[in-house]
């Protein structure tokens, strides 16, 4: 397939410049995998559409404060480092503008020398390694100086930072939000739970990559970015418990499905807690070995996460829905509503 295929209008104004409030208060849309039938909900309504012994499967990774603002030392001049990923004690792999003032060997000061950093290395791809240094914790001081990695299409500013994090987030370690779970108050998981629902965690700590323009006319041709996962032996029981019993497994999140399928291809017979990298690019064609259901926002066009949704839910259905999305003014991308795609919804 190409590119191309992907492609949708959308009008700016439906890019969601903040958060929904309360969280749960967005819009959803409901579409059944099997038909593509659409019907209109707000988030609220997910108990609706769920059933005892389904089991919701969510990613407790915690957004970074990764963007820094700072000052090369011994020039004063203005400098901003994003933070990707770590690659030993208070080693990291950064992105740098602007870049010619990243050479190795310069030095950067944050917060009025609260955190200090020299780069020692420039990657392939213009990616630096950079080794940061400060008085105590790394990440309390990161807590103190950096700023959240708001996604480029988001340009007004977040008045509270934890309004970019989940409320069930613990495992320190992603560049940007997993935003299908944006949407969950914690009451609203408790009645969940109470439902006979189950809710389980894995996770896998998301790159900007995510964020990344697919280049390629030929979607194969793309080469997908490295995040690390984490599958929890209780969250494999969880799963393989559900599948037996005839309940549904529901991914939040595209990060969520990356995580259950890449563990799939990894596990030699019955699903098992398992941890690393995966690069899994998901498109039409892709056959799913571990997930029933989806929860997720409305994605870029031409983006690898619509081309995941797709996957899921066939092209034609997934190009229709966002149509409709469009006419019906659903707000779009990090900030945005919701799709909760299931099967059984037109029965």
């Amino acid at each position: 397939m190409k590119k191309s295929d992907f492609y949708y209008d959308l009008p700016e104004e439906l890019i969601a410049q903040h958060p929904a409030e309360p969280r749960n208060a967005s819009r959803m849309m409901a579409v059944d995998r099997d038909t593509g039938a659409v019907s209109h909900h707000h988030f609220y309504d997910l108990g609706s559409l769920l059933r005892p012994g389904d089991l919701l499967v969510l990613n407790d990774s915690r957004v970074l404060p990764a963007r820094l603002y700072g000052e090369k030392e011994g020039t004063g001049s203005f400098v901003e480092f994003l933070l990707l990923r770590e690659h030993g004690d208070k080693r990291w792999e950064i992105i740098c503008r602007p870049g010619k003032k990243c050479k190795p060997g310069a030095r950067f000061s944050f917060g009025g020398g609260r955190l200090q950093a020299e780069v020692l290395s420039v990657q392939e791809d213009g990616n630096r390694i950079v080794q940061f240094s400060c008085e105590g914790n790394f990440y309390t001081a990161l807590e103190d100086v950096g700023q959240m990695p708001l996604p480029p299409y988001i340009t007004e500013k977040l008045q509270d930072k934890e309004r970019y994090q989940t409320v069930y987030s613990r495992e320190l370690g992603s560049a940007a939000a997993p935003t299908a779970g944006l949407h969950f108050t914690k009451e609203m998981l408790a009645a969940l739970r109470e439902s006979g629902v189950g809710i389980a965690y894995v996770t896998l700590h998301v790159g900007l990559g995510t964020f990344r323009p697919v280049k390629e006319e030929n979607i194969l041709d793309h080469h997908m970015h490295t995040e690390h996962f984490l599958l929890p032996e209780e969250t494999a029981e969880a799963i393989l418990r559900t599948k037996a019993q005839g309940g549904r497994v529901i991914a939040v999140g595209t990060t969520s499905c990356r995580t259950l399928e890449s563990a799939a291809q990894r596990c030699e017979g019955a699903l098992h807690a398992c941890e690393g990298d995966t690069d899994i690019f998901i498109y039409p064609g892709y056959t799913f070995r571990v997930i029933d259901g989806l929860i997720t926002n409305f994605h870029l066009p031409e983006s690898t996460l619509i081309m995941l949704v797709s996957a899921f839910m066939g092209y034609e259905h997934t190009m229709e829905a966002y149509r409709i999305a469009v006419q019906e003014r659903y707000r779009f991308f990090s900030f945005g509503d919701s799709m909760a795609i299931l099967p059984g919804l037109d029965a």
